[in-house]
């Protein structure tokens, strides 16, 4: 842990939200807590809360994400901001525009949050080392990096359903070489005390010494589901592959693809989990994507919680503010 962190301000405060890597417990109790106040925000006639009214939030997609930007818009919208949603690939970037001309364009235009996706690696940690201090940037997911708020979103779902994090064990099964995602539930969940957590893949789909996270590895699943509490499911991300990491998706699913009996190994009343976009038939079967056990929806409806909390706490605004 970098004893600098770019993303706290000199008292300790939230000021980028780039990566789960290094943020304090305290840090992430407070998104988590602060979320559980805006849950209810979406059960009201008017779903709208003040804090952010006046401020004005890009979204800058470089990358495409119909569930992210969307989430995220609806987010800024329920706290009463302007929101301005780029999809930047389509737009000045394809006709040679620097990443940071378009940032200081926008920053011309008085805009107060930048939330950032982006294929390259650093993307979102590079923008905000270039923009002025009252600026605040989070990060939607950079290349095979970090992807904070789906993280933290997943760990929110989590903490609703098995609200003893320090009596868990976590699986997450499939991609863990190319999922954002995995890194930063990872973080999250080892800084929020879970004791166990399980990575579950072939050998090809695995980064290079994962165990230094401080996971469990297991290639066979039927051992790996064994007596867990949460199983996260990844899918297999195929556009950041480069050759044949595997022998085809038939043979995926019969050796590492989530069905009942495979359910059932875990315990009988372990949650099912999926970041999305879900590829049925492929790492999850519909019986149980769609079965008692399955908390893939109201991940999505969390994620706008915990969106709001990000850009609640980054423009100051309290838990408080939500009643």
């Amino acid at each position: 842990m970098r004893m600098n962190n770019p993303q706290l301000d000199a008292d300790g405060r939230l000021k980028h939200l780039l990566s789960i890597e290094g943020l304090p417990k305290k840090i992430l109790n407070q998104i988590l807590d602060t979320a559980e106040s805006f849950v209810g925000v979406a059960e009201r006639e008017v779903k709208k809360v003040p804090l952010l009214r006046g401020k004005t939030v890009c979204n800058l997609f470089f990358e495409n994400s119909t569930r992210t930007r969307t989430t995220f818009e609806i987010a800024a919208k329920r706290l009463s901001a302007d929101v301005i949603s780029l999809n930047v690939n389509a737009s000045s970037q394809s006709k040679g525009e620097t990443i940071l001309d378009t940032i200081n364009n926008l920053i011309a235009m008085h805009a107060d949050m930048f939330v950032v996706r982006h294929a390259q690696s650093g993307a979102a940690h590079f923008i905000a080392q270039h923009v002025p201090a009252h600026i605040h940037v989070i990060n939607a997911g950079d290349g095979r990096h970090s992807h904070p708020t789906q993280g933290l979103l997943d760990v929110f779902t989590i903490r609703k359903y098995k609200p003893d994090l320090h009596n868990l064990r976590v699986a997450i099964v499939g991609d863990i070489l190319h999922s954002r995602v995995a890194r930063s539930e990872i973080h999250a969940l080892t800084t929020l005390g879970v004791p166990e957590i399980r990575v579950i893949a072939p050998k090809t789909l695995l980064p290079t010494q994962v165990e230094k996270l401080g996971v469990h590895v297991y290639h066979d699943i039927n051992v790996g589901l064994k007596d867990v509490d949460v199983v996260m499911m990844l899918r297999l991300q195929n556009e950041r592959m480069n050759g044949a990491m595997l022998p085809s998706v038939q043979e995926y699913f019969k050796t590492y693809g989530l069905t009942q009996e495979r359910l059932a190994l875990a315990k009988p009343d372990a949650i099912v989990m999926h970041p999305g976009p879900m590829n049925r038939g492929v790492e999850i079967d519909s019986s149980v994507a769609d079965g008692r056990q399955s908390v893939i929806l109201p991940q999505v409806t969390y994620g706008i919680a915990i969106r709001m909390a990000v850009m609640a706490i980054l423009a100051g605004g309290q838990a408080g503010g939500a009643q």
